[in-house]
């Protein structure tokens, strides 16, 4: 009653989706909340795709995302599967672990406390 079957692919090929596992979903929806809370994002977007899986991040809904998350399995072993995209298009951070690509946004959260 209750059977799937899967469509089957072309030339016998698994087309599957990248996307995003709980533990960098959480990490990444962490960053976006506190960023919504300083004021500086308003708006996310995801794309999850048979080559990449992207979060985008949006100062306003209407505008070009502020940056991109991506996540492409197939450069693991080249340069690193998790890039940070500028506004622009310009991949501002690539590397390996997640941790180092969403650095230079953590800091814009820094602030300078006096006593």
């Amino acid at each position: 009653m209750s059977n799937v079957t899967p469509f089957p692919a072309p030339n016998g090929q698994q087309q599957g989706q990248v996307g995003f596992d709980r533990l960098e979903l959480q990490r990444i929806m962490d960053l976006y909340g506190r960023m919504v809370a300083a004021g500086h994002w308003r708006d996310y977007a995801m794309d999850l795709g048979r080559e990449a899986a992207i979060f985008s991040a949006f100062r306003r809904s209407a505008e070009r995302p502020e940056y991109r998350i991506e996540k492409r399995p197939a450069l693991r072993n080249r340069q690193g599967m998790w890039a940070l995209v500028g506004e622009a298009g310009h991949v501002l951070k690539r590397g390996q672990e997640l941790q180092g690509i969403l650095a230079p946004v953590e800091r814009k959260l820094m602030r300078i406390v006096e006593d």
